[in-house]
């Protein structure tokens, strides 16, 4: 890195800690679209900023009522007098390639606060429903200062559960009368919740789908001791919002000073997350799409196998041979 590089990296990550919004907004839209080697060194100099907010990761399935409960976390927040970062991860355009739900147009009351930062990102097909960008993008905010940072995600089942790597608390909105119960067993969500909510409380299949979400809580045994509550919201009017509050803060101090296991065992799920990102994307870049295309043909007539075009393509991409162990 020359001295100029180097000084104009040293501005950006002043203004971020300074909250300056273009300058957050700026590397957030570099982490969306390509990560040249000034935002990998920014990002190197922004990761020992961050540390200091509070991750609220907000699941569960399409019209459970996601952004409306967000959008009434984040005033309360604000009105404690806490900056909120609110990052929603909406389903990726198959033409643009952007988030479809980029307006959040739930939010609009928001987006005049200057203490609320809202972002869209798009899954950009990514398993676990979580853009590879987001973990770095709660990082610039919370380096720029938002001690609250709310992440909402896509709301696609079982792909949810990557969201327990990146959140400190983690909601699981419901909504009566739609199966969400069933649904979310069946789906294996249920286990990475620390709290779960019942929104839209108002519907009259509210008894019946409590009953069946106690009666299921009731098997759950986790290892950290915590027992997941369940609480019962409206978001459209702010009722039950209070005790929610309550709740993530009694999790967050129930897990503090228990989360040394859990913050290892998360990194390391991290880490290899993006090694294998970063050694697909150097593979993929390291044969030509006709290349690609001619050894897929030959994969099609059976005149390689698929452990042979592996091969070729990792030895192309200038990876050893790994030798099998011996038993």
């Amino acid at each position: 890195m020359n001295d100029s590089n180097a000084a104009r990296i040293a501005d950006r990550v002043e203004k971020i800690a300074r909250g300056d919004v273009r300058a957050v907004a700026r590397v957030l839209t570099e982490l969306e679209q390509t990560r040249s080697t000034e935002t990998r060194d920014l990002l190197r100099q922004i990761y020992p900023l961050a540390g200091q907010a509070l991750v609220i990761g907000v699941t569960g399935s399409p019209g459970s009522g996601k952004s409306t409960l967000v959008a009434r976390m984040a005033l309360h927040y604000r009105e404690a007098g806490l900056k909120v970062g609110i990052i929603a991860v909406d389903p990726t355009s198959p033409f643009s390639g952007g988030a479809i739900l980029g307006d959040r147009i739930r939010m609009q009351a928001l987006a005049s606060d200057p203490g609320v930062y809202i972002r869209s990102m798009a899954t950009r097909g990514q398993l676990g429903g979580l853009s590879a960008a987001v973990e770095d993008a709660l990082s610039v905010l919370d380096a720029a200062g938002y001690r609250m940072l709310l992440l909402e995600t896509v709301g696609v089942g079982q792909d949810e559960i990557d969201i327990v790597s990146t959140a400190h608390v983690t909601l699981l909105v419901l909504v009566p009368g739609m199966g969400d119960g069933i649904q979310a067993i069946k789906a294996g969500v249920m286990e990475i919740a620390d709290i779960f909510v019942i929104n839209k409380a108002d519907h009259p299949e509210t008894p019946r789908a409590e009953r069946e979400l106690r009666s299921f809580l009731k098997m759950i045994a986790r290892e950290d001791g915590w027992n997941p509550p369940l609480v019962k919201t409206i978001a459209t009017t702010g009722q039950g919002v209070d005790e929610l509050i309550n709740l993530i803060q009694t999790c967050h101090d129930f897990q503090t000073g228990r989360q040394d296991t859990r913050k290892k065992a998360v990194q390391r799920q991290r880490l290899l997350r993006l090694v294998s990102q970063r050694l697909v994307s150097r593979i993929v870049n390291s044969v030509k799409p006709e290349e690609l295309d001619h050894l897929i043909e030959r994969l099609d007539e059976r005149e390689i196998d698929l452990d042979s075009v592996l091969e070729e393509l990792v030895r192309r991409a200038g990876i050893p041979p790994t030798e099998p162990q011996a038993s």
